[in-house]
């Protein structure tokens, strides 16, 4: 189920529509420097400009709702430069420079005595722009055209800079209300174009690593004696490992996402099977009994008896218990397991608690608590954009550390689109199995 938004439908003034035909008249001639510099004038410095733009954005500055306005206006101001500058790689760069430009301080002087105030208006209208959810939006943008971004002073730099390696952290990170129907379609093929390369070279890796596993079991040991020289091997070319964890946790990872996990059975064939008993149950509740059973299974038995099964049993009772005595139905399984992923991840951002999910970590790992969180989207893969908005609230909460000092949350955001993306997609690991 797809959860891309239409965000809200603002009434346009004349003023404002005027502002963005100016720049839509030219952003098809003028260079990306041109059109910074045309920013620059009108919005950071507001003076030295076409007087009939300056007099229309003099009007959107001086509303009685610029405060609640403005930053809608200049939101898609830059949008509109943005969004002709994506569709041509050797202009991406400039949108880095567009988005550092609005956090510049203004140069030349009110050389205008008449206009002091509105450009002083201006000014602090800019600047409040800087603290919205839609200059944090266009800043996580400028990251993601910052290719191979993460590779520089990887242990230092912020966590933000990763933004282009989490294709399903997109829809939630990179569009703010008041985004444009372009931006949201623009996005929404980035998306698509990192998340087919991202199953590209896991499936290559995987491919890589099946024939080098081959090889070495099929190379005969060779004598002290003998010179490593003569022991014969095909050359198989290397293949980089796609993700920021290490192979063996790599290979982990796949074989818990893509392999057999109990006997002859995956985590899909795990799901299904619970999903065809489920729908003999007779009751709300004791569907939450058995979804308590099905999920406790994947927990080691000392962790859990300390505490985390009593608090997920308490959880679950504690769910819609209205409609216990109900016959189960789609509404029911829904609601449970988004609620029941607030419960293991985390609640919203007003309410940023994740201490189960850090506990989980600690004692499971990440893989293994990313195999939780797949039998429940598995279960239900409406709650599968559920999973990812809470993986973007974590994003964001800790966007500005430095990786170093999140490791643990990277982890999980790494093995996370291992298992989406083979969970999810149409690639095929089914011979993972044959990693050993």
């Amino acid at each position: 189920m797809s959860t891309w938004t239409t965000y809200r439908n603002r009434e346009i003034t004349q003023e404002e529509q005027r502002l963005y035909n100016h720049f839509l008249d030219r952003v098809p001639y003028e260079s990306p420097r041109q059109l910074i510099d045309r920013f620059r004038s009108l919005f950071i410095e507001g003076t030295s400009y076409d007087p009939h733009v300056m007099a229309d954005l003099d009007k959107v500055v001086a509303s009685k709702v610029a405060d609640q306005e403005f930053k809608f206006v200049l939101n898609r101001c830059c949008h509109i430069l943005i969004n002709r500058w994506q569709a041509r790689p050797q202009a991406q760069r400039a949108i880095v420079e567009l988005v550092a430009l609005l956090s510049s301080l203004p140069t030349r002087p009110v050389m205008e005595h008449s206009r002091t105030r509105t450009v002083k208006q201006l000014r602090e209208l800019v600047r409040q722009f800087l603290e919205t959810e839609q200059y944090l939006t266009l800043r996580r943008l400028s990251q993601l055209m910052i290719q191979g971004a993460e590779t520089h002073s990887a242990e230092t730099s912020q966590l933000g800079t990763l933004i282009r390696r989490y294709p399903y952290l997109y829809e939630h990170c990179l569009v703010s209300e008041g985004s444009p129907d372009e931006h949201q379609e623009s996005i929404r093929q980035i998306q698509t174009q990192v998340q087919r390369q991202y199953e590209i070279d896991l499936s290559q890796y995987v491919t890589y690593q099946v024939r080098r596993s081959f090889e070495l079991r099929e190379t005969p040991l060779a004598s002290p004696l003998i010179a490593s020289a003569q022991v014969p091997t095909r050359l198989i070319t290397p293949v980089k490992n796609p993700t920021l964890l290490d192979d063996r946790d790599l290979r982990f990872a796949l074989q818990q996402f893509a392999g057999k996990i109990e006997g002859a059975y995956t985590h899909r064939d795990i799901a299904q099977r619970f999903l065809n008993h489920a729908s003999d149950t007779k009751s709300f509740k004791a569907f939450k009994d058995d979804l308590y059973q099905y999920i406790t299974a994947s927990i080691d038995s000392e962790y859990g008896k300390r505490q985390f099964n009593k608090q997920l049993y308490a959880h679950l009772q504690a769910t819609l218990p209205e409609s216990d005595f109900q016959p189960l139905n789609d509404f029911l399984i829904v609601r449970t397991c988004s609620q029941l992923l607030n419960f293991l991840v985390v609640e919203s951002p007003q309410q940023p608690q994740h201490f189960v999910f850090v506990d989980l970590l600690s004692n499971l790992g990440p893989t293994l608590t990313t195999s939780l969180l797949l039998k429940i989207v598995l279960l239900c893969r409406k709650v599968k954009p559920y999973l990812e908005k809470r993986f973007s609230i974590l994003f964001s909460h800790y966007e500005s550390h430095t990786r170093n000092c999140v490791d643990w949350l990277i982890a999980a955001m790494e093995n996370l689109h291992v298992a989406l993306s083979i969970n999810f997609s149409t690639l095929n690991l089914c011979f993972v199995n044959q990693l050993v």
